[in-house]
């Protein structure tokens, strides 16, 4: 089959398109004929060695973190999926490789497709959906009434995180530039701080909860809108102890996590505010409760551009300028 492979860790260097064999399915697994698959700034992060210390990958190595296909083969214990299902998945870390024509998942990774979805509009959903779930229902706990700052309101996450919010009941506010205000709030944002005119933190006060997504400057700027108990969810870091026993990570680990987050542990705690990092994973479970969400109509979908899947590199490049309205999707079928 062909993929793009990671030969070289490095900004600079280009995926290469190559012929390499088809996956084994083992017992748990489904073999999924790729139709679409979507690009994310962790795949960006990944090829170019800034999440080596988290995700150390061998190369040369498939990437790609969002895929919606067909399945053609089930494992042998596989109970939930049969041959011709439509589904969507963000395959667990190191089991990703979505840009390929073919890929083996774990069932429980795997939810069945929105039916009110195309391919390139379900390939869209996984990785920023689930990072917006367990960032707002799972850790956060968002509540009806209660307010959240959501920054980066045109990306993938933040349009996501944005429809999330307001089904949940909350009064939201979130970042983005001049060009993108009426659409954001089209999306739903109660407030919409255009930040190359407007510094959010003169604005904002008193909210329960942060999803961060920016450079450090940005997060220590976020803590301060907090009101005493709030919660900030980075999910652009820095990693904290707390991630590290979750993820039974090595002790030098532990301790780097430790060291590169006592600044911000520490300002969080002056300010009487939580702190911690969020790194998603593979869920399909909660998949399916996005999928409800989807086909009832309370969540759409934001696709920027349509890449073919020759020209992965070039949809890769257009990702990396921060630039896109939502997802980036590239298409096989």
């Amino acid at each position: 089959m062909k993929a793009f492979v990671v030969h070289r860790y490095g900004k600079k260097h280009d995926l290469q398109l190559l012929d390499v064999p088809e996956p084994l399915v083992q017992e748990h697994e489904v073999l999924v004929q790729i139709h679409a698959a979507a690009i994310n700034l962790l795949d960006a992060k990944i090829k170019s060695g800034e999440f080596k210390l988290l995700l150390p990958y061998k190369t040369p190595f498939i990437l790609g973190h969002d895929v919606a296909g067909v399945v053609t083969k089930v494992g042998s214990k596989v109970s939930q999926f049969k041959v011709g299902d439509e589904v969507y998945a963000r395959p667990s870390d190191h089991h990703v490789g979505t840009f390929a024509e073919l890929i083996a998942i774990n069932e429980r990774d795997v939810a069945i497709k929105p039916r009110n979805l195309t391919m390139e509009e379900a390939a869209s959903i996984p990785l920023v959906g689930l990072t917006a779930w367990q960032a707002l229902v799972e850790q956060a706990q968002l509540k009806k009434g209660e307010k959240v700052f959501i920054q980066a309101g045109s990306g993938g996450v933040g349009t996501f995180a944005i429809q999330l919010a307001k089904h949940l009941g909350a009064t939201v506010a979130t970042t983005t530039s001049t060009s993108n205000v009426a659409w954001v709030k089209s999306l739903g944002a109660d407030v919409v701080i255009d930040y190359k005119k407007e510094d959010f933190e003169h604005l904002l006060k008193g909210y329960d909860v942060v999803l961060n997504s920016q450079d450090e400057p940005t997060l220590k700027k976020s803590l301060r809108v907090l009101k005493s108990g709030g919660k900030l969810l980075s999910i652009s870091g820095p990693p904290d102890p707390a991630f590290g026993q979750s993820t039974q990570a090595p002790w030098f680990l532990k301790f780097a996590f430790k060291l590169i987050s006592a600044r911000v542990r520490q300002q969080a705690k002056q300010l009487k505010v939580n702190y911690s990092f969020l790194f998603m994973r593979a869920n399909g479970e909660q998949l399916k409760q996005i999928t409800h969400l989807i086909e009832a109509g309370v969540i759409r979908p934001v696709v920027d551009k349509v890449f073919a899947f020759e020209d992965t590199n070039e949809a890769m490049a257009y990702v990396e300028t921060g630039r896109a309205k939502g997802k980036v999707v590239i298409k096989m079928k």
